[in-house]
């Protein structure tokens, strides 16, 4: 356990900080999920609106600083060529 008054107020931030981006993390993997799910299930609307929300996730948790911008965009451009092959595979 700290002893100084300095090292007794960085342990304090670092508890707030670790519980912001748990809780960042944790939407972003959530948003990840429910966009599988809609991709398993096949709903075109569902699929496109979640595929949104998950694109903002992401943007989100880069800004913040929870996620680096090439693995968001990694994962954006996954998940985009996934909604277009499910969106392909309902037209034919």
């Amino acid at each position: 356990m700290a002893n100084h008054v300095s090292s007794l107020k960085r342990s304090r931030q670092t508890e707030r900080k670790t519980a912001v981006n748990r809780a960042n993390k944790s939407r972003v993997r959530g948003s990840l999920r429910l966009l599988r799910e809609a991709l398993a299930k096949g709903d075109a609307a569902q699929i496109n609106e979640q595929f949104k929300q998950t694109v903002s996730a992401l943007d989100k948790s880069v800004q913040k600083g929870v996620l680096h911008g090439n693995t968001a965009s990694r994962y954006k451009s996954r998940l985009a060529a996934r909604v277009k092959a499910a969106s392909v595979k309902q037209s034919a």
